[in-house]
């Protein structure tokens, strides 16, 4: 059973920090309908020294998800039953683990929705393994830089804005006293902004703060995340503080720091 994200991340996601299994290894969970495909992505990331576990059909990765804890999941778009979006945003609602989405779908479309819904990161058949090892090494290094650099940062830090509260100790953020839900990124982007309020930031200098000097993407990933965050802001009418700086990037406008 899938436990609600309050009792399986009380502070922090439970992939920040989680120790790894018994043998060291880190857990992947692939999904993805291809035998072949399967195959070779259970080949190449055993290779490599990651635990690997699969399945043919979303509602089988949804199961096993919730059963094995993975440390990040693979997950392919065009699925039986539940496609890898409709997988992607149940996984979303429960856990912060990293989703990378593997597709055929190579449309600019298609790459941002899988990111509105919570992906972190996708990669467009056909792609090299090799390529895709190192997204997830990205990942992983991005992750152990959490937590053993920002985590200790954030701990020593709250911040507040005219009803915005961000809570580095708990990676926590509310609105109007109303906690909002935001991934990984979310947060990391939104508390870096907020601890340079006025100061404006290129979407490169973004992608190297939020996803690491090894981040294989876009400015328009950064682009959808700003989407997201402001559309969770907008209830509150905090969506302007991240404010647009056309032709450069974005800056943090708190409009009256407390």
């Amino acid at each position: 059973m899938l436990l609600a994200r309050e009792e399986r991340f009380p502070g922090s996601p439970s992939w920040v920090g989680k120790q790894k299994g018994a043998k060291g290894m880190r857990k992947v969970l692939v999904i993805e309908d291809d035998p072949a495909m399967q195959e070779l992505l259970r080949l190449y990331l055993s290779r490599e020294g990651y635990a690997v576990m699969a399945a043919f059909d979303g509602e089988t990765g949804l199961a096993m998800a919730a059963r094995e804890d993975p440390d990040l999941v693979l997950l392919d778009i065009m699925l039986p039953g539940a496609d890898g979006w409709e997988v992607c945003k149940k996984i979303r609602q429960v856990s912060y683990v990293p989703v990378i989405m593997v597709t055929a779908k190579g449309e600019e479309i298609d790459r941002i929705l899988g990111l509105e819904l919570g992906a972190d990161d996708y990669i467009t058949k056909p792609f090299s393994p090799r390529e895709l090892v190192a997204r997830i090494k990205a990942m992983f290094r991005r992750i152990e830089t959490l937590t053993e650099l920002q985590r200790e940062q954030a701990n020593q830090n709250r911040l507040s804005f005219d009803g915005l509260k961000i809570e580095g100790d708990l990676r926590r953020v509310t609105l109007d006293g109303t906690e909002l839900t935001l991934t990984p990124k979310e947060f990391d982007l939104l508390w870096f902004l907020a601890e340079n309020p006025g100061r404006v930031f290129t979407r490169e200098q973004l992608l190297e703060q939020v996803w690491g000097y090894s981040y294989l993407g876009d400015g328009r990933t950064v682009d959808t995340l700003v989407k997201r965050l402001r559309k969770k802001l907008k209830p509150g009418g905090k969506d302007q503080m991240i404010a647009t700086v056309w032709g450069v990037g974005y800056k943090f406008q708190p409009g009256g720091a407390k």
